[in-house]
C-alpha cells in the first residue's frame, strides 16, 4: 500500500473524514507588466504553451486522483471501513471516464461494490460506438473480458434492452410522427 493511501486511511480513521488528496502547490508566473515591442508574439506563444501544458497537468491530475481513490476503495474494503468505502465509491461514480471505466468496473465486480458496478455498466450503455471502440483497446476492457465474462453477459442484456426499447415506446412514436411528416400528413 502506498504511503499517501496508508496516510489518507489513518486520517479517516483518526478523523471520520475523507481526506483530500495531497495536491502539490503550484506557482502561477504573472504576465510581465511592461511589454516591449516584438515581444508580444512570444509571450503569447508562451502562454499558449502553459495552456497546453495545464490541460495535459490536468488529466494527470486526473487519473492521478481516480488511481488514489480506487487504491483507497480498496484499501477501504481490506480493513472493512463500510463508510469509507460508500465515500470512495460515490466519488469514484463521479470521476468515473471513457479511459477509466473498465478498470472501475473491475474493481467494482472484485469487491462486490454493486452500486459501482452499475454506475460503470450505465456509462457503458450510453456511449457512442467509437467511445466503445477506445473502451475495448483499454487494457481493463482485456481484463474483464477475460476474469469477469458475467459482466460481459450482463453489459449485453442492458444493451438488448435498449434495443427493445428503441423498437416501441418513445422510439416508436418517433419513428411515426417521421413517416407521417415525411408523407405530408402532418
Amino acid at each position: 500500500m502506498e504511503a499517501k493511501v496508508f496516510r489518507a486511511l489513518l486520517c479517516f480513521i483518526y478523523t471520520d473524514s475523507c481526506p483530500e488528496m495531497e495536491k502539490e502547490s503550484m506557482e502561477e508566473d504573472e504576465m510581465p507588466g511592461v511589454v516591449e515591442q516584438g515581444q508580444v508574439e512570444e509571450v503569447v506563444e508562451e502562454k499558449m504553451s502553459e495552456v497546453a501544458e495545464q490541460t495535459q497537468d490536468e488529466a494527470v491530475k486526473d487519473e492521478m486522483l481516480l488511481q488514489w481513490l480506487q487504491d483507497l476503495f480498496v484499501a477501504a474494503d481490506r480493513y472493512n471501513l463500510q463508510r469509507l468505502k460508500f465515500i470512495c465509491e460515490k466519488q469514484l461514480c463521479e470521476h468515473v471516464g471513457v479511459r477509466s471505466v473498465a478498470s472501475t468496473l473491475a474493481l467494482a465486480e472484485q469487491h462486490h461494490c454493486h452500486g459501482l458496478k452499475e454506475a460503470c455498466l450505465k456509462i457503458i450503455q450510453v456511449l457512442s460506438p467509437s467511445c466503445l471502440q477506445t473502451l475495448m483497446a483499454t487494457g481493463g476492457w482485456g481484463h474483464i473480458a477475460t476474469t469477469y465474462p458475467s459482466v460481459l453477459y450482463e453489459l449485453i442484456a442492458m444493451l438488448a434492452s435498449n434495443q427493445r426499447k428503441w423498437h416501441s415506446g418513445e422510439a416508436k412514436q418517433w419513428r411515426d410522427m417521421h413517416a407521417l411528416s415525411m408523407f405530408g400528413l402532418l
